[in-house]
């Protein structure tokens, strides 16, 4: 079994080394609330990363409330995984996009919302600063609808 190390950051739990063979570790990072939208993003990451042997790190704005029943799922998935929280509940673009630079990853998961004929004049949204601004590809996925 590999080693464990631990991960940065004060809300870092810890992941699963790189695999044998000094092959570096895929990564894909995605973007959590406990929204619809993000739980969308965090089953396609957790499906990615499966299919592709790849680390998740999880950029969340969750409240501590919630954030047991995301380390219980993310713990249950079986898929090595790095949660770590946004510096600035407001601006979680910033750190999903500083995040994936510092790690290399392959993409970055998004959930989107519907939005409504006002809403889409008002630029801005975290989704569409991170479709623009990131260097790496961006998978935006939508929740289901009910």
């Amino acid at each position: 079994m590999a080693e464990t190390q631990q991960a940065e950051g004060p809300a870092a739990t810890p992941v699963p080394a790189a695999t044998a063979g000094g092959g570096s570790t895929r990564v894909i990072v995605v973007g959590y609330s406990a929204k619809p939208e993000g739980r969308a993003a965090l089953a396609r990451a957790l499906a990615e990363a499966r299919a592709r042997d790849a680390e998740v790190v999880v950029v969340h704005t969750s409240p501590d409330a919630e954030l047991a029943d995301l380390r219980a799922e993310l713990a249950a998935s079986g898929v090595p995984h790095e949660l770590k929280e946004a510096a600035d509940a407001l601006d979680p673009a910033e750190e999903l996009i500083t995040t994936a630079d510092a790690r290399d990853a392959e993409f970055i998961v998004i959930g989107l919302r519907k939005r409504s004929p006002v809403g889409k004049l008002l630029l801005g949204s975290n989704a569409q600063r991170v479709l623009l601004d990131a260097a790496c590809p961006v998978l935006a996925v939508k929740a289901e609808s009910a």
